[in-house]
């Protein structure tokens, strides 16, 4: 097992208590936080400065490392102002990508040149999405190409301090803030609380404040050449899963919930490429989730990816739009002056 791989394991577990872990690893936290308050600082001076994109500018994010929902968030953000009839574009580092150049992403980039997660939100949405590892410079080469574009929302970057945003949305699961510490002692990013426009929880636990978001499995899933395979047909024999996200876990989780039979499950670290994988003939159907199928498919074609889907409550949707319909006239005046 590689160190990565260990640490992708043990650590989400850790930060959850104030143990034995995460109290040795506290003085470094003190440190980071030093570091991000020092950032803070910086910017807050005029030291460093915020680049303001000619648009409004959505950021999706959260306060904690590993996944809570932000790109299902992204898409569905993304898709509701289309149905409004905005233009809308999305920006991202493009994480787990080999190059750093600035392009964008089109139906058939590979992941490994523009990340897993923008190429799911540009199949998924159509919308035109670029990556960077400068999130600002993804911006402005969006809007070069698409001039008309009205909302650039940005796939996490709650911490990129370097773009001005217009609306900050913070995603959030059950694990709230684990243990309330910083990294690495816990899973803060940042200390919590701390101003954002809306709070949207996606996990089954219940928890105070903000709007409430369900994430479940499609009742399908989908095959390499486009074919859609009921999850119910998969239901009478027993079926192999892999995951390489933040919570594999979750997504196993989700799928047995489904009534599905797992006779064995991989997790893997957020980001995996799949370059170690084999084309040999599958024992059983693997399933996959969507942001990992791009990379898996090459290697194990008969795959399946499972597609998930969230579910917003309304009172989100009409906070969101009450700011839009606020904040978007001097947007638009950045535009035109």
């Amino acid at each position: 097992m590689s160190l990565r791989t260990a640490l992708h394991q043990h650590l989400p577990q850790a930060w959850l208590c104030r143990g034995l872990t995460a109290w040795l690893l506290r003085p470094l936290s003190w440190l980071y936080g030093a570091l991000v308050a020092l950032r803070g600082l910086a910017y807050r001076l005029g030291l460093a400065k915020s680049q303001r994109l000619p648009a409004l500018v959505i950021v999706v994010g959260n306060v904690v490392a590993g996944g809570a929902g932000k790109t299902p968030t992204t898409i569905a953000l993304v898709r509701h102002l289309q149905q409004r009839g905005l233009r809308v574009g999305v920006i991202s580092r493009g994480h787990g990508r080999a190059a750093e150049d600035t392009r964008a992403v089109q139906a058939d980039s590979l992941p490994s040149d523009v990340g897993d997660e923008p190429l799911l939100i540009h199949q998924a949405t159509g919308a035109p999405v670029w990556v960077a590892a400068a999130r600002a410079d993804a911006g402005r080469a969006l809007l070069h190409a698409h001039p008309d574009v009205q909302v650039v929302v940005c796939d996490d970057g709650l911490q990129h301090l370097a773009l001005a945003r217009d609306i900050e949305i913070c995603v959030m699961d059950e694990r709230g803030v684990g243990n309330g510490w910083l990294l690495p002692a816990g899973p803060l990013r940042e200390h919590w609380p701390r101003a954002v426009d809306l709070v949207l929880h996606t996990g089954t636990s219940p928890l105070t404040g903000g709007y409430r978001a369900q994430r479940r499995l499609a009742d399908h899933a989908r095959r390499a050449d486009g074919q859609i395979v009921p999850l119910s047909s998969l239901t009478t024999m027993p079926v192999d899963a892999v995951a390489a996200l933040a919570r594999p876990q979750a997504f196993f989780e989700m799928l047995r919930q489904s009534g599905l039979t797992l006779a064995h499950t991989t997790a893997l670290p957020d980001h995996h490429d799949y370059g170690d994988w084999s084309s040999q003939p599958m024992e059983r159907t693997l399933l996959c989730t969507e942001k990992d199928a791009a990379k898996l498919w090459p290697h194990v074609p008969l795959a399946l990816a499972v597609p998930l889907q969230l579910i917003i409550e309304q009172d989100f949707w009409l906070a969101l739009d009450a700011l839009v319909d606020a904040r978007q006239p001097a947007a638009l005046a950045r535009q035109t002056g």
